[in-house]
């Protein structure tokens, strides 16, 4: 799975507060927790990504609380990705559960700058920024977890495997 896209660039320990803040939380319609993902460190956010963007960040991101609110808003966004130097654990394993695609790029993370093209390779774990000629090398997802974010998502890939669509 490749994709390709402008990075959105964040700091270090955003946190799923900061993502999807909790007044939020009563909401599960994706599309209106994408209106509100992000506003409290930006609140342009929301409507300055575009489908295919790629969120850059840096240490821990998705830390804080474990709800499921905060990848589901990212990937709603329009954000098609999520590179960061590190994930908070919990936050990591949501996102493949709802089938957003994030790797763990320390080099990728801190080199990319916001509107910089980037290309990410899931299935070999490449990451080229287009915009300055770089590459970097992250630990690609088994294929089992490649097969998850493909699906879109935990459900659906057992749906699949249960019901053979």
């Amino acid at each position: 799975m490749r994709i390709e896209g402008t990075v959105y660039k964040c700091g270090n320990n955003v946190d799923t507060d900061v993502i999807i803040p909790a007044r939020y939380l009563n909401e599960s319609d994706p599309a209106a927790l994408a209106a509100h993902c992000m506003e409290d460190i930006d609140p342009a956010y929301a409507k300055a990504v575009r489908p295919g963007d790629i969120l850059v960040a840096g240490r821990n991101f998705g830390c804080g609380s474990s709800r499921e609110h905060a990848p589901l808003a990212i990937k709603a966004s329009g954000a098609a990705c999520v590179v960061a130097a590190s994930f908070a654990r919990i936050f990591y394993r949501n996102a493949i559960n709802i089938g957003l695609p994030i790797l763990e790029c320390p080099g990728a993370a801190a080199q990319a700058a916001a509107g910089d093209e980037l290309e990410v390779d899931l299935a070999a774990g490449r990451l080229r920024n287009l915009t300055r000629g770089t590459g970097h090398t992250a630990k690609p997802f088994p294929p089992f977890m490649r097969a998850i974010i493909e699906a879109g998502g935990l459900i659906e890939y057992q749906r699949s495997r249960l019901c053979g669509e």
